[in-house]
């Protein structure tokens, strides 16, 4: 497999007529969904014939060269040991090695679009992945081929919900901030690696990645901040209002992310 170096181009970051595919399709879902979809962001049942109005399928984005998933190499869903909650240390014949960084519980709670946004999906599975504090992808990137760290796959609760033990993901070189997540209908299928429902990604917030960059084990991950916006990355520029988790929380005590998935 390819390192995962600073100079590395990405599927993700091949420029426009790479990204015209996707940002096509991207504007068609927005058009169908005009008259009665709506944003995924703050989309809950709570908020009644408001949220019908609002209530869109969240975008789907490329699961970028190191998805774990077979459709680029290595299956880490079909081993025994993938669903599991706690997706900070690796498993099964793996080399067994922690991902160190500032702790993040992610939850995403999965909702069905055409209800708008108001019946969890429950039953269904989300499979997420994301890179390191140093910006490496386990099962890819030189050092960490061995690891599957931070890849992980649960089935949704009666309230659509899935929760994952992180931690914070680092930046590398022309990527915000991101998680990498797919949607299955049933943990079986995700089991499988079959019938994907979503392919999906969800960015972080500027302020929080800031805070957890000045601190130690994420100095380059700083440095590629800098030089990065939410405007100019590939997959977030043409909008990502569904995709920005609400983070709350501290270095200390560790960070909440969350996002609802409408699909």
């Amino acid at each position: 497999m390819r390192g995962h170096g600073d100079d590395e181009v990405h599927e993700h970051d091949r420029g426009l007529s790479h990204d015209l595919p996707v940002l096509a399709r991207r504007r068609m879902i927005r058009l169908l969904a005009g008259a009665a979809l709506v944003p995924l962001a703050g989309c809950t049942a709570e908020e009644g014939s408001s949220a019908a109005a609002d209530c869109a399928a969240v975008p789907e984005e490329t699961a970028g060269p190191y998805p774990g998933d077979g459709s680029n190499g290595v299956n880490v869903l079909k081993e025994s040991g993938v669903v599991r909650g706690d997706i900070t240390r690796s498993f099964g014949d793996s080399a067994g090695g922690t991902a160190e960084g500032v702790p993040l519980t992610l939850t995403l709670t999965v909702v069905d679009a055409g209800s708008g946004c108001g019946s969890p999906r429950r039953g269904a599975a989300v499979y997420v992945w994301h890179c390191d504090r140093e910006g490496g992808y386990s099962l890819y990137t030189d050092g960490v081929t061995d690891e599957n760290y931070l890849r992980g796959v649960q089935e949704t609760d009666e309230r659509g919900r899935t929760t994952f033990t992180s931690v914070f993901p680092g930046c590398y070189t022309g990527r915000w901030p991101h998680v990498h997540f797919e949607v299955y209908g049933s943990l079986r299928d995700a089991t499988r690696a079959r019938a994907i429902t979503t392919t999906s990604q969800l960015a972080l917030p500027k302020d929080v990645c800031e805070t957890v960059y000045a601190t130690a084990g994420y100095e380059r991950s700083a440095d590629h901040l800098a030089r990065l916006s939410l405007e100019s990355d590939s997959v977030f520029r043409d909008g990502h209002d569904q995709q920005l988790a609400a983070v709350e929380g501290s270095v200390e005590a560790g960070y909440t992310a969350t996002v609802t998935v409408a699909v």
